[in-house]
């Protein structure tokens, strides 16, 4: 009797097994857009394969994940991720918060201030971009900062890094913001562009495009070109933080909890980033795959958007004295205090 009890519950130990791996094949994705795994998290869960939904936003943010997106797809990544891709930070905090998401690559003092706000339940793990805002000009009489006093500066960004950068540059370069040039603030790349092109007078037009979108102008309109790129701009000042665009951030309850996915994340970010790096034209073709910017554009953008993988304690000093500066600036700008060091997510 024992015997055949063994049998029966043998039999359905391999029926569950069966069952299981037969739903893994068949999960759907939750939405279009997304990439890897489906909606049935616990079935994968239950083959014990690291689970890790991570959202991103257009543009640098995501250029650096392309590499480790196609080889989700592929299935040879150590995690099974399942991607969302946003326009915007404000589609995304909110399904982090919420635990709908486990990490997200977004803006750097985003993480800053979603820490606040949850009172210390995200966490930095990673940099993953430096400085990617150019300063462009139609104006051949535009070669210096002091050459931009009294023009008008369009740009994107207003109350966030953008504006902090651009301020903070032009203040340690001897103009004062409010003062010596007008900065006209725009909601998106596109809008600046088509003022540009509804222009009769292009002559003594100045914008600030963050990549891809620089390249996208530039590409457009031959007679724009670069007069500063702010991140070689910042190094040149010889203070002691970087320039410091983007992040990848994690809820501190998903960390505890996985710190074999987070070391799986960290190091298939940190792959997918030199990759990147190093094979921009099969990179660019990625971007077009995953973020729709045209390759073309994508090819020369990606040389310039400053691509990183910081971590640990080179990543916490970095981070701490750019958050110092923008700190220094307007103290909502990290959540209206410098965070503490457990934002700082560390392996030890």
């Amino acid at each position: 009797m024992k015997s055949i009890k063994k049998f029966v519950s043998l039999l359905l130990v391999l029926a569950i097994a069966i069952f299981a791996f037969a739903s893994c094949g068949k999960t759907e994705q939750v939405e279009s857009g997304g990439h890897g795994i489906g909606t049935d998290i616990e079935t994968i869960r239950r083959l014990e394969r690291p689970v890790l939904r991570i959202g991103s936003l257009t543009g640098p943010t995501t250029i650096g994940l392309v590499k480790l997106l196609d080889d989700a797809d592929a299935d040879t990544t150590e995690n099974l991720y399942y991607s969302t891709l946003a326009g915007s930070a404000d589609e995304l905090t909110p399904l982090l918060i919420k635990g709908e998401l486990d990490a997200v690559a977004g803006p750097a003092n985003l993480a800053a201030v979603l820490y606040a706000k949850t009172e210390g339940r995200i966490q930095m793990i990673a940099v993953t971009a430096l400085g990617v805002l150019d300063i462009l000009s139609s104006d051949a009489n535009v070669q210096t900062w002091e050459d931009l006093k009294g023009r008008t500066i369009y740009a994107t960004g207003k109350g966030s890094t953008p504006e902090y950068n651009l301020r903070y540059l032009l203040t340690e370069n001897g103009l004062d913001p409010d003062k010596d040039v007008n900065i006209e603030f725009r909601s998106e790349p596109a809008e600046i562009l088509a003022l540009y092109s509804s222009l009769e007078d292009k002559s003594g037009f100045v914008a600030m495009f963050p990549q891809p979108y620089a390249a996208v102008a530039q590409t457009q309109n031959q007679e724009l070109r670069q007069v500063f790129d702010l991140s070689e701009e910042w190094d040149r000042l010889g203070v002691e933080s970087r320039m410091i665009t983007a992040c990848l951030m994690v809820r501190k309850e998903y960390a505890e909890e996985n710190p074999k996915a987070i070391g799986n994340l960290i190091s298939e970010f940190e792959a997918s980033a030199n990759w990147v790096n190093s094979n921009t034209e099969q990179a660019a073709e990625l971007t077009e795959k995953y973020i729709g910017i045209k390759a073309g554009i994508a090819k020369k953008a990606i040389p310039l958007c400053n691509i990183v993988s910081i971590t640990g304690s080179d990543m916490k000093e970095a981070v701490s004295a750019y958050f110092r500066i923008l700190y220094d600036q307007n103290p909502s700008s990290v959540g209206g205090a410098l965070p503490s060091d457990d934002f700082y997510y560390s392996a030890e």
